[in-house]
């Protein structure tokens, strides 16, 4: 590590430039005029930490926030190669499994969804193996990683050597672009490389089509299909706003994208505010008996205000409830607002347990399996304390993966990863 650059000979130093005579002792203001020349990395990191951003013009500051963008997209690419670097302890497994295998590690060092962890390890991937120059690009700070992924997702469909073809092709325009003009710019490489790509694409897309459901900051949902055909969805759309249209009567107040949205709700629901939807909401009674106005939760979106709760439960057939003890917010009832062939077991598991216990996971209980932390092969009995629910993915990537973990006294549990790696989750939402 260098010392701190506090005199022109100091900055001098780092550059391999002669100082003038006059100069020298004397502490630099402002910048240098070759900081943008330095290398990412050590000597980078160590001139902008010895900048005195007080002597900074307004310019200067210009200067200073593009040099640390490449510090920073350096960092990002070590963050990526050590990633891959993980990933590569699991190379002798199957494919498929070692990836998993390696999302799993980093998702729970990092606390990360297992969307997030699985997308890491994708780009990281891309970066160190499936295009390489992509990597040395922001490695070296030219490219910041949003222009990096830009460049490795619209490829995605290519055959390696396509990809890195239509790579190195726009990396010099790369920087210079918005994202959304370097969309642009591979897509059109990517049909001059491969004019059938847009149809591969189109495949996949679809083939991976999906519905997202998920709470918004405000207390609202927001519910998303991704990937339609474009017919179906034009149809879908269009019918959507022909109803809409036809509500606008005298003395509707309600606007047309009001309309629209209520009217998807209603098309999906049939109209109906109530369902036959199993729900997990946790609330306490004074709040149920608009008495209090603490918030509850709801499993698979998070904490939500008094009175949505309140309408959930009033609107929903079908509750599994669960009462907890205020002084230390464990369960002491729990039941279901339907007779239903539901052990206790696994009422108590998951009114204690509201989503998979594996890190980071947020699936909820209702939707898990119920696992044995100590294995039913292996002895573990069937009773409360050695119970937890996995979702199905987790579940499956524990028993063949080598996954293990423990309760402590508090009630969390320590998960131990194939590398030997310690996380603690509680199975509640932080």
């Amino acid at each position: 590590m260098f010392d701190i650059l506090d005199t022109w000979a100091d900055w001098e130093r780092c550059v391999g430039r002669v100082v003038p005579a006059d100069l020298a002792g004397f502490t630099p203001p402002g910048i240098p005029p070759w900081l943008e020349d330095l290398p990412t990395g050590p000597l980078l990191a160590e001139a902008l930490e010895s900048i005195d951003m007080t002597s900074v013009d307004a310019a200067e500051r210009v200067t200073v926030l593009r040099c640390r963008r490449r510090l920073v997209s350096h960092h990002q690419a070590r963050l990526h190669e050590d990633v891959d670097r993980i990933a590569e302890e699991y190379s002798d497994e199957d494919p498929a499994l070692a990836f998993d295998a390696a999302a799993s590690e980093v998702r729970a060092a990092l606390r990360l969804t297992r969307r997030a962890a699985e997308r890491l390890v994708d780009v990281a991937s891309d970066l160190t193996t499936r295009l390489p120059a992509l990597g040395d690009s922001l490695r070296s700070g030219d490219l910041d990683l949003a222009r990096a992924r830009v460049i490795a997702e619209r490829t995605a469909h290519l055959p390696d050597d396509a990809a890195r073809a239509v790579c190195i092709g726009v990396l010099d325009r790369a920087p210079r672009c918005t994202t959304g003009q370097l969309r642009a710019l591979v897509d059109r490489a990517c049909l001059e490389v491969d004019p059938d790509a847009a149809k591969v694409r189109h495949r996949r897309a679809v083939a991976d089509r999906s519905l997202t459901s998920e709470m918004n900051d405000d207390g609202t949902v927001t519910l998303t299909a991704w990937n339609l055909p474009p017919a179906r969805a034009a149809f879908a759309s269009d019918r959507i706003d022909r109803i809409a249209r036809s509500l606008r009567h005298r003395g509707e107040t309600r606007t047309m994208d009001q309309l629209r949205a209520d009217v998807f709700v209603d098309l999906l629901t049939g109209g109906d505010d109530t369902h036959s939807a199993t729900l997990h909401i946790s609330v306490d009674l004074a709040t149920l008996s608009d008495l209090t106005e603490y918030p509850g939760h709801l499993d698979g979106y998070g904490p939500i205000a008094a009175d949505i709760a309140r309408q959930v439960a009033r609107g929903a057939t079908t509750i599994t409830w669960s009462v907890d003890d205020p002084a230390t917010a464990q369960p002491i009832a729990t039941g279901t607002t339907r007779r239903r062939p539901d052990a206790a077991q696994t009422r108590h598991v998951r009114a204690s347990h509201p989503t998979c216990v594996f890190p980071g996971c947020r699936m909820p209980a209702v939707s898990c399996d119920i696992d044995h932390t100590t294995p039913w092969a292996g002895g573990g009995p069937t009773e409360t304390d050695n119970l937890a629910p996995l979702c199905r993915h987790d579940h499956l990537i524990r028993h063949r993966l080598g996954w293990r973990y423990t309760t402590d006294r508090h009630g969390d549990h320590v998960w131990t990863s194939p590398l030997g790696h310690l996380s603690t989750t509680s199975g509640r939402d932080p």
